[in-house]
């Protein structure tokens, strides 16, 4: 594999738009101003607020005690933090990759990054080794950031085993910096290994900030997209900052007195932008959470706005359809009095959960701001403003100031007024992405090609005589569970590895409490095969290997075709209205080289549904 070095990347972004135009030009914010991120999120605030509680970390287990840290006490730790890594020969430009669970470690190692001028690169504590392993080598990582074990819920996963297996394929790699957060032994090698928190408490606690140019690379973040492997989503600083800061300022309307809590991780955008980031340059307080809302019972979120008396909670439709399930009396037992604001992040929220929530939660007195954004583009792009714009249920409602949202036809046409079509976007904004690492080329063609002068979100969106914006979905061969984007074509490709299965195609599906499920359509050498739940055993194995449980299937189907036209592409809108039982408005199906199989697919459907 060949791998890319920062200032390659530069190289090979600068000479990519030598003949490019408008949206093809490099997009650039602030271009020649000086600055370091960390200064503007932690130095100015210390003779201010340095004994302002920063942070208040709540362990997986509501027993564990958990932490706090001011924001003088975090600037220093983040200073510690920053001098291990110089001591490790990490340099400005360098990536170092983080495989953590939801510790305040994380964060703290993501602002050390940003305090010297390495590049982060978080992946997600559920993914596998192999994905892990891509992501590292995509990436040029030279250090890894781990944990011996991560306790989530009533589990515990081995980051530290998955993080050895993960560099057997990564020799770049030359040292790991381990978290001891269960303290239960783990293989250490000689040289490589180092353990993070001994590091930590010997280290400096000032660290001059590295001066950074508005658009150096802050951080490398990887999300799935319709074919292909992964794309590592490149975002610069200057711009980055400021959209982060002011729409968490505008969207939130926190008070100086204010407590917020995110329950997103950082291996996700949310988790960056809205934990990592927009507090901090906002002189805020908040919660971080290492566990999930189900454990030790389904109280626990709200538990813990009860504890701390958390006035702003920012989660994702997925929790609030999952924790809605339960028994009001999870909620009922608990004060929640505190609350203001409510926040919806990750994918669209129905109906009955935005209800729920706004009627039980915020006991019909918070403002629910329901956001829509992408790792894309850094930042939240279309939300009401708390307390100032109305909130309207299921809708994001009105773009933020300086966001230029147009409705497209398929065919390319500017749709006006109360209309449903393809969100695109029609003018640069600071936050957006500037690149995929190492591949300008792919990121051009993805968000910049398929309607000329607009950038394409991979959304469709409903807009009302008001101009409100209510986001339908994917549109791209993209499925969005539990608010994590998968590629279909990633799962697809682990899928035919299994030695039994010729061909798959992989689509999603409503999903009660997920929001989409995935499903699969596989086709076998031998279609006398009946015993399908030991297949998508079988095949949900692999994926939980190649990608991680996330990626996992709802139901595998065999039939003896899949719907293909007469060039060979499948055309999964038909498998999507076979796995959702929806047989009416199949469109033109005139260029199916075999529909023959279109009928036996919804007959399949339906008769294992019976």
């Amino acid at each position: 594999m060949s791998i890319k070095s920062i200032t390659e990347y530069k190289n090979e972004y600068a000479q990519s738009l030598d003949d490019l135009s408008y949206w093809e030009k490099p997009i650039q914010w602030f271009k020649g101003g000086e600055l370091n991120l960390t200064v503007n999120a932690l130095d100015r605030h210390l003779k201010t607020l340095g004994q302002k509680t920063a942070i208040y970390f709540e362990p997986n287990n509501p027993k564990d005690k958990g932490a706090t840290f001011t924001y003088q006490e975090l600037f220093d730790r983040v200073c510690q933090f920053a001098n291990v890594l110089k001591n490790k020969n990490v340099k400005k430009g360098d990536v170092v990759c983080f495989y953590m669970g939801m510790v305040p470690e994380l964060m703290i190692g993501v602002l050390a990054c940003a305090r010297i001028g390495a590049v982060h690169n978080v992946v997600f504590g559920g993914f596998s080794a192999a994905s892990l392993a891509a992501r590292v080598q995509d990436s040029a990582a030279k250090v890894l950031v781990t944990q011996d074990e991560a306790p989530r819920g009533d589990k515990v996963t081995p980051l530290k085993q998955i993080a050895d297996e993960a560099l057997e394929s990564c020799p770049e790699v030359k040292t790991v910096l381990v978290l001891a957060r269960t303290k239960n032994k783990v293989s250490e090698k000689e040289g490589r290994d180092f353990q993070l928190l001994d590091l930590l408490d010997t280290a400096e606690k000032t660290c001059a900030p590295e001066k950074m140019q508005s658009e150096d690379p802050l951080f490398i973040l990887y999300t799935s997209g319709s074919t292909g492997k992964p794309k590592g989503l490149l975002h610069t600083t200057a711009g980055y900052m400021l959209w982060v800061k002011e729409t968490f300022a505008h969207v939130f309307q926190m008070e100086k007195d204010d407590l917020y809590w995110c329950t997103a991780d950082l291996g996700w955008i949310t988790g960056h932008s809205y934990i990592a980031y927009g507090p901090l340059l906002n002189g805020a307080s908040q919660v971080i959470f290492e566990g999930v809302p189900t454990f030790p019972d389904a109280g626990r979120f709200w538990s813990v706005i009860e504890k701390y008396k958390v006035t702003h909670f920012y989660t994702a439709p997925t929790a609030i359809r999952a924790l809605e399930a339960f028994d009001l009396s999870y909620v009922e037992k608990y004060n929640l009095a505190s609350l203001k604001v409510l926040g919806s992040v990750g994918e669209p929220i129905n109906e009955e959960a935005w209800q729920w929530y706004y009627d039980n939660i915020g006991r019909k007195n918070c403002s629910i701001v329901d956001t829509w954004w992408q790792t894309e583009t850094g930042g939240i792009m279309i939300s009401s403003f708390a307390g100032i714009t109305p909130s309207i249920p299921t809708f994001a409602t009105l773009p933020l100031p300086g966001v230029a949202p147009v409705l497209l036809s398929q065919e390319g046409k500017i749709l006006d007024g109360a209309v449903e079509g393809l969100l695109c976007l029609s003018r640069p904004w600071p936050g957006m992405a500037r690149s995929i690492f190492g591949d300008h080329k792919r990121y051009m063609e993805t968000y910049f090609s398929n309607y000329k002068g607009y950038y394409f979100t991979g959304d469709g969106a409903r807009r009302d005589e008001k101009g409100n914006y209510r986001i339908i979905g994917r549109v791209d061969d993209v499925v969005n569970v539990s608010g994590h984007r998968i590629g279909t074509a990633e799962v697809e490709d682990v899928i035919n590895q299994h030695p039994r299965i010729v061909e798959s195609a992989v689509v999603g599906i409503p999903h009660a409490i997920k929001g989409q499920g995935i499903v699969a359509f596989v086709t076998l050498p031998d279609q006398n095969e009946k015993d399908e739940s030991a297949l998508l055993k079988d095949v949900n194995v692999l994926i939980t290997k190649a990608i991680g449980p996330i990626a996992k299937l709802e139901t595998l189907y065999v039939v003896s075709g899949l719907p293909k036209t007469r060039s060979g592409k499948i055309m999964r809108r038909l498998l999507r209205k076979a796995a959702a039982n929806e047989k009416e408005n199949l469109g033109d199906t005139s260029t199916l080289l075999n529909p023959e199989v279109v009928e036996e697919i919804f007959a399949k459907v339906a008769s294992e549904r019976s």
